[in-house]
């Protein structure tokens, strides 16, 4: 079993930036894709960033230019900085990593963006 603990939601003006934070830990052995996800009230779930074992990104359209996700495979940590926020993003964001065959998500963390 793998457990995430998401950290760094909070209240932003439009505007303004927040860095969001996932710990991994409990039986690691090779994780691979660790990734941010968002759901908006009333909205699926919808991919923000991911990023491989290797460093290779992926952003989803909302968040290029924006957003920029890393990671720190000794430490098993995911990091998410979103600058430039606007009100249409207010959602809980999940951290999900996969860890050799099995998925895991972290509890959530509330952002929201004030107008």
């Amino acid at each position: 079993q793998v457990q995430l603990v998401e950290s760094g939601g909070g209240l932003v003006q439009a505007g303004g930036s927040l860095r969001l934070s996932c710990a991994a830990s409990g039986s690691i052995f090779n994780i691979r894709t660790m990734s941010w996800h968002r759901q908006a009230p009333g909205k699926q779930r919808e991919l923000v960033a991911a990023i491989s074992s290797g460093g290779t990104t992926n952003y989803a359209d909302h968040a290029k230019g924006r957003f920029t996700i890393s990671r720190d495979n000794a430490k098993n940590t995911v990091h998410l900085r979103m600058n430039s926020l606007n009100p249409e993003e207010t959602a809980v964001y999940y951290c999900h990593v996969m860890e050799r065959l099995l998925t895991y998500w972290g509890q959530g963390t509330q952002v929201t963006v004030s107008s």
